[in-house]
């Protein structure tokens, strides 16, 4: 079965339009709900054996030792303690304070305890941002040397460019997927959600290479037919196979999503996202953006 992809491109390149501009929305208006990783603080979680105590509960007993804390439920017994920078003196008396309001064979599990001062978690917020303006310089310039003897009728740059808008289509809707989630749900953002756009990054930009390659040997293998037809060939002779590569890696993150631990369950949704939009921007983007220029550049000679 061949569908003409490219006749009806205004309809995809619309709802992608709409899908970003929510994200870029959403991010302006909401912001991202940063974690203990970018603003310091400490992170204490534990876990009940039978009764979870209500979280006015809690915080009234570690108001008597540090200053507002956040409490989170997780789990069906687990709580997560969220406070300013604290040492070790005072972490202990934190959990030995709540161990004494525990009353029978309720017993108390500390699961984990960390803690980032402001001076460090400045500085992963700028690696951060500089690690994804890397990631995308890095991809323009390998795809343009990848496509560098491909130069009828759209230079090799253009193809890295075109990945890169595919890409910025792939971070803004997970970023404003998260802002909503901040706003609503009190979601924080930590460096897992970087390496889960950066995994983003190089999943999408994967599947669009392979595109992209296609479209290159058609162009030898097909040279008496249009751009556009040629696009339009390649994309549909790689689209299975991009929906088939992701439906499994979606069928493993689905899996740990719904089973795995509630420390990686916002990783895990980033990356479903990710890969959700990742292997749409391939296939009705990346290569639509292409034809486009080439048309609006074509107008423009003549």
């Amino acid at each position: 079965m061949h569908y003409n992809f490219i006749k009806n491109q205004k309809y995809f390149l619309s709802l992608s339009a709409i899908l970003v501009a929510g994200g870029i929305i959403a991010f302006f208006v909401w912001g991202l709900k940063p974690g203990i990783d970018f603003t310091g603080g400490a992170l204490l979680e534990v876990e009940y054996k039978t009764d979870r105590p209500a979280n006015a509960d809690v915080s009234s007993v570690v108001e008597g030792i540090t200053e507002k804390p956040i409490i989170q439920q997780v789990g069906n017994k687990g709580l997560i303690i969220r406070t300013k920078t604290i040492d070790e003196p005072t972490h202990q008396k934190i959990v030995n304070a709540l161990k004494e309001k525990i009353s029978g064979d309720n017993v108390l599990t500390e699961k984990q305890f960390q803690t980032i001062g402001p001076s460090i978690s400045a500085e992963l917020k700028q690696k951060s941002y500089s690690a994804i303006a890397l990631v995308l310089i890095a991809i323009i310039l390998y795809i343009a040397f990848a496509f560098r003897k491909v130069s009828r009728p759209v230079s090799a740059w253009k193809y890295g460019v075109c990945a890169v808008l595919a890409l910025t289509h792939d971070i803004f809707i997970p970023v404003g997927i998260f802002a909503a989630l901040g706003h609503y749900k009190g979601v924080e953002i930590d460096t897992l959600f970087v390496t889960a756009l950066l995994t983003i990054l190089g999943f999408s930009v994967h599947d669009t290479i392979v595109v992209f390659d296609r479209i290159r040997e058609n162009l030898l293998k097909y040279s008496k037919e249009s751009f556009e037809q040629v696009v339009d060939r390649s994309v549909n002779q790689t689209m299975v196979r991009s929906i088939s590569t992701s439906f499994t890696v979606l069928l493993v993150l689905l899996a740990v999503f719904f089973f795995g631990g509630a420390t990686i369950k916002y990783f895990v949704l980033t990356l479903i996202v990710g890969v959700i939009f990742g292997t749409y921007s391939s296939i009705f983007v990346a290569s639509p953006l292409l034809v486009l220029w080439q048309r609006r550049a074509a107008v423009a000679k003549r």
